[in-house]
């Protein structure tokens, strides 16, 4: 089984998926890690020397590698992996995938994202948490229809990891 953990950037998908994959005794997987230990780059690097088409047509690529992988994995995806190509549908039309949005508000998304914009460079040139409010707002509504094609979808406001832990556990028995 592979299980899929889709949400926005501060969303707890890597977080949540390390302790979800200890707990299972699976394997866990960033796909922005696991892109870049392919292709010996970071996924900055890729961007800026062969540009964002052929990180999505890669991101895609690998993606379906991992899909189809016999190993029982928790895969965090990045932000946008959902919103490219038939990225939603290799994962919701996968037998041996469940993916889970992990939904976080957009005021406790800007609250998180604001002291760790620095390290991410969509947002590390947002200078005000209203900027990075309308940001997320926006890329939110963006992205809606296709974080919400998961299969189930977990509100993660004010719940602490293991209350998020548990929830997920419960709907995979």
């Amino acid at each position: 089984m592979i299980i899929v953990l889709i949400g926005y950037m501060g969303s707890g998908k890597s977080t949540i998926g390390k302790e979800l994959a200890t707990a299972l005794e699976y394997n866990f997987l960033d796909l922005d890690d696991y892109i870049s230990d392919k292709e010996k780059r970071s996924v900055s690097e890729i961007f800026e020397s062969k540009g964002e088409i052929y990180f999505r047509k890669k991101e895609t690529e690998y993606l379906n590698e991992v899909l189809n992988s016999s190993e029982n994995s928790v895969l965090a995806l990045g932000g946008g992996t959902p919103c490219y190509g038939k990225n939603m549908d290799l994962i919701i039309n996968n037998a041996n995938v469940t993916s889970f949005y992990l939904k976080l508000s957009i005021p406790l998304l800007s609250k998180r994202l604001f002291t760790e914009r620095e390290q991410r460079p969509l947002i590390s040139h947002l200078n005000s948490e209203t900027e990075l409010l309308e940001f997320i707002g926006k890329h939110l509504f963006e992205r809606n229809q296709y974080y919400s094609r998961s299969h189930i979808t977990l509100n993660t406001d004010h719940k602490t990891k293991q209350d998020i832990l548990e929830e997920l556990v419960g709907h995979l028995v």
